[in-house]
């Protein structure tokens, strides 16, 4: 990687790892954990997806251990939260954009180490994607949340998907710049935030299933 191209990436990723940690703070201080449980959520949400990356990839020790850098994000966002949290009216909202924020930059960051590790395109994409959810999926899990990535009523790996699709063809194409990189957030950021605001969600793993909810939520606006 070039000298320019390499800033470009670490900033991707560092504005990931921020974003992803406020929303780790963000539903520690929904379940009431206290400031030491708020800076643990949010650097395994932070930091785990590109942990996981680097360990496929063979990338050596993770990013996250071995660049001071990574360690900020965690700890600025849970000073933010523990300051601001009480003046905090839409929780929900703000974990949701905060969430759409890091998945939008991963999904980025995870395909282009990749390719720049030699791995295919297809494979490329699938890490992106890996990148992506899995800080997310490991935060849900930790605070006792359902995943978002198992949730019939939300999409959350389709918009990673599509960023990393997208990351991919610019990068093969030579067309991959701050600008372009830019344009791509923002559609996976624009693209989660509309499925989340409209309950956007694909059909469910068997034909004739109903979403318990929402299915029965629908049925009595029409009556």
């Amino acid at each position: 990687m070039t000298f320019s191209f390499s800033v470009v990436l670490l900033g991707l990723d560092l504005a990931g790892v921020f974003f992803f940690a406020v929303s780790g703070s963000l539903l520690a201080a929904r379940k009431q954990f206290d400031i030491i449980g708020s800076l643990l959520l949010a650097s395994v949400v932070s930091l785990g997806g590109g942990v996981i990356r680097d360990i496929i990839i063979s990338a050596g020790p993770p990013a996250a251990f071995t660049n001071p850098a990574y360690l900020a994000p965690p700890l600025l966002a849970t000073v933010l939260v523990y300051f601001l949290f009480s003046s905090v009216q839409r929780f929900t909202s703000l974990l949701i954009l905060f969430d759409a924020g890091g998945l939008a930059l991963f999904c980025i960051t995870g395909t282009l180490k990749a390719m720049d590790a030699g791995m295919n395109p297809v494979a490329a994409v699938l890490l992106g994607v890996t990148t992506a959810v899995g800080g997310g999926l490991l935060r849900d899990i930790t605070a006792n949340e359902v995943p978002q990535l198992f949730d019939p009523k939300d999409l959350y790996a389709l918009p990673a998907f599509a960023g990393a699709v997208l990351t991919m063809i610019l990068s093969v194409t030579g067309a991959f710049n701050a600008v372009t990189a830019g344009a791509v957030a923002a559609i996976v950021f624009a693209f989660r935030v509309t499925a989340w605001r409209r309950q956007w969600h694909v059909p469910l793993a068997v034909r004739g299933w109903h979403r318990l909810g929402l299915d029965t939520a629908e049925d009595g606006a029409k009556d």
